[in-house]
Parts: C-alpha cells; sequence; structure tokens
C-alpha cells in the first residue's frame, strides 16, 4: 500500500516594482551616499530580480541598517 503525500501549493509573491517605488538606504556618515532599490510601494524588493551585485548590496544594506546605513525608505521615483 503507497502512502500519498501531499504538498501545500507553494505561495508565490507578485510584486510591482515597476509601480515607481525604491526603498533607500541612506548612509549615515556620508551625506548624498545611498543605496538604492527598486519595490513596490509597501517596500517589499523582488530580491530574485535583482543582479548579483545589486543582490549582495541589498543584503548588506540590510544588514548594516543602524551601523551604515538608516532604516530604509520608501519613497516614490521623480521622473
Amino acid at each position: 500500500m503507497a502512502l500519498l503525500i501531499q504538498e501545500p501549493p507553494v505561495q508565490t509573491r507578485s510584486f510591482d516594482t515597476n509601480a515607481g517605488y525604491q526603498v533607500r538606504f541612506q548612509s549615515l556618515f556620508h551625506e548624498g551616499r545611498a543605496l538604492s532599490f527598486p519595490c513596490d510601494r509597501d517596500g517589499r524588493v523582488d530580491i530574485d530580480s535583482l543582479s548579483n551585485k545589486a543582490r549582495g548590496n541589498y543584503l548588506f544594506a540590510r544588514a548594516m541598517v543602524g551601523r551604515e546605513y538608516a532604516a530604509p525608505a520608501v519613497m516614490r521615483n521623480v521622473h
């Protein structure tokens, strides 16, 4: 007798990183220096869509909040 295990459905997140927002990590020590990444209006970044370099920078900025960078701020893109 075979035992069938049913896997729960995979949940996918829908990111609208083309919505005209960016999450910005401002440097605490160097005025004018910041890292910013496309995000949705809630500040969620689609990390899978970032290049390897951008992904590394994003993870670094998140890890360095309070040490090197200020808390991230969601900003509307200005065109």
